[in-house]
């Protein structure tokens, strides 16, 4: 079977990784001991799996000879059943691990927040999502640096962006892009009446410098007196930065530090990955462009979630699921929406390798 063939290799490769680690005189270049440690752990679940499976086949070769055993053939059978099953979940799971990687999945990720239609609720809501994203992170021990926040006068978010540091933070919240909307009486509205307000999502995977290459000529740059609280000198000085990419017309603009150095480097940082997100929607659509009637092409116009406070709900519409416990997801607890989503991309890239 071709996939035992590509594990056999995984596993060789792994054991001339490890023999590799335990030459002292791999640590004094510091780059290839990177590389090395980078790949062991990367195949390390993988060949775990592996091994479990090839233990399972083992185990059932044995109880196939119990079943010569008369007096034994009735536990040896039913240990068979158990086996079975092992066995295909984990050669189901393999075939996930087997799955070509995602690049950027160990990527710290920009996270952009805006409020859509709806007013002033739109803007609350936008707020509670950040923060439940926040929540989450501090669950999983990823550190949050908000980049440029516009607020309301009401303690509402017009947009919040801002950097999470961490391990495989791309990996886990690259599928929340999209339009979020919220069905729930406002605070403000006095005759009880549910209102429907949205606002969107954006998983940018930080871009590397040398990723991502921006020629000065491609930019202008303005400066401003920056707006709103921040204090005389921040609202006095010409601190505030607005960067415009010409050749794609993207605009970018920080004004949160009093130092313009500050807010430019913060700017050109998100500019760098909405223009490698950019790459990475052109190189989607070229592989998709024959697949859009699928679920979950990526457009970032899909509403893929609703939270419907009135009747403790959310669903994701993208893979129908529905979780009547919404005070706890407003809290960070996402898993139990994320897990089926990844499971969701994952199925369909399996499909994917086997139509390949």
């Amino acid at each position: 079977m071709e996939i035992l063939d590509r594990l056999k290799a995984l596993e060789e490769k792994f054991e001339s990784l490890a023999h590799q680690m335990s030459d002292p005189g791999l640590v004094s270049d510091q780059e290839r001991y990177r590389q090395v440690t980078k790949t062991y752990r990367e195949l390390e679940k993988t060949i775990a799996r592996y091994r479990e499976y090839k233990d399972v086949a083992r185990q059932m070769r044995d109880s196939q000879a119990l079943m010569q055993d008369e007096e034994m053939r009735a536990m040896a059978r039913e240990e068979l059943q158990s086996l079975e099953q092992r066995k295909e979940a984990l050669l189901a799971e393999l075939r996930t691990l087997l799955l070509p990687k995602d690049p950027n999945d160990e990527k710290n990720v920009i996270l952009e927040i805006r409020a859509g239609t709806g007013g002033e609720e739109a803007s609350l809501f936008a707020s509670e999502l950040f923060r439940m994203y926040g929540r989450y992170a501090e669950r999983r021990g990823w550190q949050v640096e908000v980049l440029t926040l516009s607020q309301t006068g009401l303690g509402g978010v017009k947009e919040v962006i801002a950097l999470i540091n961490g391990r495989q933070v791309y990996s886990r919240l690259k599928h929340e892009s999209g339009v979020h909307r919220v069905q729930r009486v406002p605070a403000t509205e006095s005759s009880g009446r549910i209102h429907t307000s949205t606002a969107t999502v954006a998983v940018l995977p930080e871009a590397d410098d040398v990723q991502i290459e921006v020629n000065e000529k491609d930019l202008r740059v303005d400066t401003f007196c920056a707006t709103g609280p921040g204090g005389q000198g921040v609202n006095t000085t010409y601190s505030a930065i607005r960067i415009t990419h010409l050749p794609t017309g993207m605009v970018v603009q920080c004004q949160d530090e009093r130092s313009q150095h500050k807010n430019k480097a913060r700017a050109m940082k998100v500019l760098r990955s909405r223009l490698l997100d950019l790459e990475i929607q052109k190189q989607r659509d070229a592989i998709a462009k024959d697949r859009r009637s699928q679920v979950g092409t990526g457009e970032r116009s899909e509403k893929i979630r609703t939270y419907n406070f009135p009747q403790n709900r959310l669903t994701d519409h993208r893979v129908n699921v529905t979780i009547h416990r919404l005070p706890e997801i407003m809290e960070g607890d996402i898993d139990p929406i994320i897990e089926p989503v990844l499971a969701h991309y994952q199925a369909e890239a399996l499909k994917e390798e086997v139509r390949v």
